[in-house]
Parts: C-alpha cells; structure tokens; sequence
C-alpha cells in the first residue's frame, strides 16, 4: 500500500499541484493582460471623424470621457441622449465625450446617428484596433481619462441607474 501510494498516487498529487500552481499564474498573467488599469495612459487612437480626424492627443488637458458603441446595441441608444446632455452641462468646464463606433460598416454608424443625433465627437473604427486597445468586451463601454492622459474610471453597459454615478465621476474628473 505505502509503494503505491509513494508510485502512483504521490507524483500525481504533485503533477495537479504544479498545474494549479502554473494555472494560477498564467490566471493572474492573462487577467492583467486583459484589462486596463485605472491609472495607465490611455492608449492613443487617431480614426476617421464625422467631420475630420479624431485623435486623443487633440484633447489634451481635458477630462475625455470614450465611449464604444455601435449601432445594433440597444443601450448606446439609450446612452446618446444622456452623453449629449453631459457634453453641452459640462463642455464649457473641460469635457469632452468622443462616441467610437465599432461597426464594420461606417454606413450603419452614420444610419444610427440619423436616428440619434450626437452632439459630441464621434469617431469610427471599422478595423476594431481601438477596442483591442481598451480591451473593450462588450457594449457600450466607456472610458473616463484625466486631463493628465491616465484612466480615471471604466463602466460597462448603460442603463438609467448608472447615469448618477457616472456624472459624479464626471464632475470629480473636472474638479480636480
């Protein structure tokens, strides 16, 4: 019994301890890869605008508050009116909301935008190299960045309950 135990049973349990072990820290490698730290830079972004290119580094020195959205998600819907409403209360004290697109098509965005008019810079990312930037994993997400280039918050989804909270972030942002 004990040479079985020492044969078989023995190297096994040390082979699953080695493999938690190793799970355990390609976990905590692959989790920090895969979400951005409040506090890092923000990745920079130069895409296709509206009306002219939209870079991050224009906004320099202003709370810059990224959205991603697209057309076919229903909570950006909801969550144009109320970026439009933060834009035009707080854009005179340094704001500025910047709506990414993510559809593949830049037509469906501008049919969207018919629908749901912005008054806010919005960018397009047909090639979604800027949400692989942002880690972006689902919709909408949202970036808040300090006038210091760093991320200050990150929020995903959108629904009435949220817009208390994500004001109060947006008015520290600009306090400070």
């Amino acid at each position: 019994m004990h040479n079985i135990f020492e044969n078989l049973v023995r190297p096994m349990i040390n082979g699953i301890l080695r493999f938690l072990g190793l799970s355990l820290i390609l976990l905590m490698v692959s989790k920090s890869a895969l979400a951005l730290e409040n506090g890092q830079p923000a990745p920079a972004f130069d895409l296709v605008g509206v009306n002219e290119r939209v870079k991050l580094s224009n906004y320099t020195g202003k709370v810059i508050y990224v959205d991603f959205w697209a057309s076919w998600c229903g909570p950006c819907k909801h969550s144009f009116p109320w970026m439009s409403e933060m834009q035009v209360k707080y854009g005179a004290k340094g704001l500025q909301i910047i709506g990414i697109n993510l559809d593949s098509k830049i037509e469906d965005g501008q049919r969207f935008l018919k629908a749901n008019p912005a008054s806010f810079v919005i960018a397009f990312d047909p090639t979604g190299n800027t949400p692989k930037a942002y880690v972006v994993k689902g919709m909408p997400t949202s970036y808040l960045i300090g006038r210091d280039g760093k991320i200050i918050a990150q929020h995903m989804g959108f629904k009435d309950g949220d817009k208390a909270e994500l004001e109060k972030s947006i008015q520290e942002a600009l306090g400070k």
